[in-house]
């Protein structure tokens, strides 16, 4: 199934006899909690879910965003309505990072049947509404393994063995700002995969062709990996090699995981090593 859904696909199946349950997770890093935003207006029927409450454990051991203990994340999936065998559409106001982030960890969960909202609320048409929808609860019980994951310790053998990609933004791969973790830098071996270059002016996606001859340029072939600060653009990185073809592990405790032992090796600068 195709990890995306346009606006009009997202309208047409919301009208239909099968509507997927929507999720609304606007984040921000650093900014803003997206819960004000949502109640200022939202798709109907959304339900809004909190990435750093919800979609992720507590900070500490595993980085600044860790995996949600499974059975509290199954406990939110099913308070928001979801369900086994039913669709699910998240959407973000952003370039999809936290879409994505819903969107890895319900497919890791074992969930089939979930797509991102291309482009996001923006792209959006329809009216928008400020009424907390109350659904029925859901029967989703997460089985945690159906996507690949890395640790810290298969990350760095990834980049000797295959490819590894940061997602995060180029100067902070270089080293030459850090304004969150405890130094700047990357992964040894990593190579440079800025988010912001798989989508377009917009927020959507480019065509799969052209996400697949930007992985190609960077020597995607089978074995790659993501990493970025905290696993959420990550994710978004995910999501674009599906759609170019690939099946991508994510190293979720990514940068903040990394950095945060004195013992690991840092490299500076625009070259891997």
């Amino acid at each position: 199934m195709k990890p995306i859904i346009s606006a009009s696909e997202c309208a047409s199946e919301l009208a239909g006899p099968r509507p997927p349950v929507l999720l609304d997770v606007r984040w921000q890093l650093g900014g803003p909690h997206g819960r004000p935003d949502y109640e200022a207006g939202h798709i109907p029927g959304a339900v809004f879910v909190d990435l750093d409450a919800e979609l992720a454990g507590p900070a500490g051991s595993g980085g600044r965003h860790p995996l949600p203990d499974p059975a509290e994340f199954g406990a939110v999936m099913r308070r928001a309505g979801v369900r086994r065998a039913g669709p699910v559409v998240v959407y973000d106001d952003g370039q999809g990072w936290a879409a994505a982030r819903a969107w890895w960890l319900l497919r890791w969960a074992g969930h089939t049947d979930v797509r991102v909202l291309d482009g996001g609320l923006a792209a959006w048409t329809g009216e928008l509404s400020k009424e907390t929808p109350d659904p029925a609860e859901g029967d989703f019980v997460p089985a945690p393994g159906a996507l690949p994951l890395l640790d810290a310790d298969g990350a760095a053998a990834l980049a000797r063995s295959g490819v590894l990609l940061d997602a995060r933004a180029a100067e902070r791969y270089r080293g030459d700002v850090e304004p969150i973790d405890r130094v700047g830098g990357h992964i040894p071996g990593a190579l440079s995969a800025p988010t912001g270059e798989n989508v377009d002016a917009d927020g959507r996606f480019l065509s799969p062709e052209r996400l697949a001859a930007r992985f190609a340029g960077l020597g995607v072939e089978a074995e790659v990996g993501v990493y970025c600060g905290s696993g959420v653009s990550g994710a978004q990185q995910v999501l674009a090699l599906e759609l170019a073809g690939y099946r991508a592990a994510l190293y979720a405790g990514s940068w903040s995981d990394w950095s945060a032992d004195a013992s690991r090796p840092v490299a500076t600068g625009p070259d891997p090593r």
